[in-house]
């Protein structure tokens, strides 16, 4: 006879099974969702969290928070794969998935409340969600990539409820020349944009570099602060004498041995220079080591030099000027040599940068951002990243929705006539899915104090008139046309929105038994399992 599963689980094994799972599950997601709620529109929020170091993080970046806490339940670590998902697939748009999340799983609990089995709930959920996102398509608007004023808009409306919002202008000019300058078919690169953080200063000061910024000095104080038509080597191996294996040895037997071994040293480290010279390079930027002595013979050629760059800064050096990045000594030569107007060292507020300008072309640029804090300056980038990623979603997709809650409002309307279609457990499921959307607006008008009520049975009669980009004024509360206004966001955020919390809501839906047991011994796994 077969053993029980009870029966064969140690004693320390914690196990939650049947409507215990489903409520643990759907209770700690919804905690999660409650803590990122308050951060939603323009007037949401700030969180502050402090680690065990004692490090503090302020910031309203749904995403952003999620990772910073410490969430030990599984079903909340699902929820926070929904932040992650969102944000790496689109760039923006995190809280809102997560809200939606916690409110499709408070449906689901009240459905199964009414002895709807979750399977049949889940099945629905798919079903509403097609549906959606086919109703999201039809109420997108096609934008030219071209349009700069729509496209600051939209970084206008991804900056608006952070810090960033008061100097939103010129962080969206900023992004808008960014994206001009990197982009491809497939949309912005990560690899191609450097943000450089300078602490003092106006957020108002920011500026684009068309070229790259290394917070770096050069390799030796006599080498020269300003080069113009500057032609760049860059160099991944070290311009030094290579350290010997400790198992290797040299036997040197007297003083002058000792001599001749220091002056073939010397005379190699010369030759790397006079080669460099030679192809007509000014500047050289190598990731690893630069040797004292070239470090000084480069300064006497009047060369630029800077030692241990980052891997990362090498590489979008390479894409700014066109050029690979050398790894052989053997390969120096005029043809890997980049092509700069410009390369300056300058001193910002006591820190030296050295500016790489105006590349050939460059497909690499640099946003170099002012603010009088460093909590002040992490959260300016994070908003720029934000914006980004809204563009990026912008070049991928080409569509975009009205904001201020009046897609969803119209996804609810929509919905609420397509649940009409069907009948019993379904239209109530589809219904329940319908309604769900509503929490946006809602959340919108809890976090600037409006009467919540009132607005969205208004603004749900606004769209039933056929005025279907109607949303809200998160500063005023006045209910306009979000599309004329300005206040739009890419589809595609919303459409990831939508797959991202429907189907992490399908995942804990799907889950009815949590068994958290510690490794069983050989001798209990093994011993008498069969009667």
């Amino acid at each position: 006879m077969v053993r029980r599963t009870n029966d064969i689980l140690d004693e320390g094994t914690q196990r939650t099974k049947g409507v215990d799972a489903f409520t643990s599950n759907i209770e700690a997601a919804k905690a999660v969702s409650e803590i990122v709620k308050t951060t939603l529109g323009p007037m949401g929020m700030d969180k502050m969290l402090i680690d065990s170091m004692g490090n503090t993080v302020i910031t309203n970046d749904g995403v952003k928070i999620l990772k910073e806490m410490e969430i030990e339940h599984p079903g909340a670590k699902l929820i926070v794969e929904v932040a992650k998902t969102q944000e790496s697939e689109v760039g923006d748009g995190t809280t809102t998935a997560v809200i939606l999340t916690g409110e499709l799983l408070s449906k689901a609990q009240e459905l199964m409340k009414q002895k709807i089995h979750p399977t049949t709930i889940i099945r629905s959920y798919k079903l509403s969600s097609e549906k959606a996102l086919e109703i999201l398509n039809e109420n997108s608007v096609k934008i030219d990539l071209e349009d700069k004023k729509k496209l600051k808009e939209i970084c206008e409306t991804a900056m608006t409820g952070k810090v960033a919002e008061f100097s939103k202008d010129i962080l969206s000019e900023i992004v808008f020349q960014t994206a001009q300058k990197v982009k491809d078919e497939n949309g912005i690169s990560k690899k191609k944009i450097k943000m450089q953080k300078s602490i003092g200063g106006d957020t108002r000061e920011s500026f684009i570099v068309n070229g790259i910024v290394l917070d770096k000095n050069p390799a030796n104080p006599n080498m020269p602060t300003k080069i113009k038509e500057g032609k760049i080597l860059l160099v991944d191996f070290p311009l030094e004498i290579k350290e010997l294996e400790s198992e290797a040895k040299i036997n040197l037997n007297s003083l002058q041995e000792y001599e001749d071994f220091m002056k073939s040293e010397q005379e190699y480290l010369k030759e790397m220079v006079v080669k460099i010279k030679q192809i007509g390079a000014n500047v050289v930027i190598c990731q690893k080591g630069i040797d004292d002595s070239v470090a000084y013979y480069l300064a006497k050629e009047n060369i630029l030099a800077v030692r241990r760059c980052r891997k990362s800064d090498l590489e979008k050096l390479s894409f700014a000027l066109g050029k690979k990045i050398v790894s052989n000594y053997e390969d120096v030569n005029k043809e890997n040599l980049g092509y700069a107007k410009e390369i300056e060292v300058k001193e910002i507020l006591n820190e030296n940068y050295i500016f790489v300008k105006d590349c050939a072309n460059p497909k690499a640029v640099t946003i170099f951002l002012k603010a009088s804090s460093s909590h002040f300056l992490d959260e300016i980038e994070r908003a720029v990243e934000d914006a980004l990623g809204d563009i990026n979603s912008i070049i991928k997709s080409r569509k975009i929705v009205a904001g201020g809650g009046a897609i969803e409002i119209e996804l609810y309307r929509k919905l609420i006539e397509f649940s009409k279609t069907f009948s019993g457990k379904e239209q109530l499921i589809i219904k329940a899915f319908a309604e769900s959307f509503l929490i946006v607006p809602k959340v919108l008008c809890e976090n600037s104090g409006f009467e919540e009520i009132d607005i969205i049975t208004k603004l749900i009669s606004m769209h039933e008139t056929g005025k279907k980009y109607s949303g809200i004024n998160g500063f005023s509360g006045i209910l306009e046309d979000t599309m004329t206004k300005g206040i739009i966001e890419p589809g595609n955020v919303k459409s990831q929105a939508i797959k991202s919390a429907t189907e992490s809501c399908s995942m804990i839906l799907k889950i009815d038994d949590i068994i958290a047991a510690k490794r069983l011994s050989e001798q209990n796994l093994y011993k008498n399992d069969f009667e």
